[in-house]
């Protein structure tokens, strides 16, 4: 089939079979949200290095000062990764309370983000105490808002049992994942 007939074919009226299957609306939607997190969180990242090496171009060697790495930093991580392998299951045995277990871990993941916050904040690095400070606590909610979202979309997926979602699930949460690793690394780094 040329791209001429592809792109003018009306898929939606009666007529011959489609040669091969297409993605879901939701699956290509999740692509496209896919591109516009990676560009956002790429910016992020850029500017936060832009502005980590900004402090010792112009002199304000005080400006700058990282946060310590707690270990619930790292078990918050491993709490990610095994919500992810849980999806993964769920995608591959096609098991509905394997996706709850992934949910589960889930919402113990921002629990335990939430408890980071407030291990930071009563050690003393707020908000707006430096910089170092407000990416921290800038880039982590964006993640955090971003698990909320797929963890709505895991409640509708869950709610109706519905395998070919929860599969979507298992890859929004490797995305998840990935993008946690990068920004893991990143904060411990600086």
């Amino acid at each position: 089939m040329s791209i001429i007939t592809r792109l003018t074919e009306k898929s939606w009226e009666p007529g011959d079979p489609v040669e091969r299957e297409r993605p879901s609306a939701a699956a290509v939607g999740m692509v496209a949200y896919f591109g516009v997190a990676l560009v956002m969180f790429s910016l992020l990242v850029a500017v936060y290095l832009m502005r980590m090496g900004l402090h010792e171009a112009m002199g304000h060697a005080d400006d700058w000062q990282p946060m310590p790495d707690p270990p619930l930093l790292w078990i918050n991580t491993a709490v990610l990764i095994a919500s992810s392998i849980a999806w993964e299951v769920a995608r591959q045995r096609r098991q509905v309370r394997a996706a709850l277990t992934g949910t589960a871990l889930s919402l113990l993941f921002l629990a335990g983000q939430l408890m980071l916050w407030w291990h930071y904040r009563t050690a003393g690095y707020g908000l707006s105490s430096n910089p170092a400070n407000a990416f921290f606590y800038l880039l982590t909610a964006l993640h955090g808002l971003h698990v909320v979202g797929g963890l709505v979309a895991a409640g509708r997926a869950l709610a109706r049992a519905n395998m070919r979602n929860i599969a979507l699930c298992a890859l929004y949460w490797h995305f998840l994942l990935a993008i946690w690793l990068v920004l893991a690394a990143l904060l411990l780094s600086t």
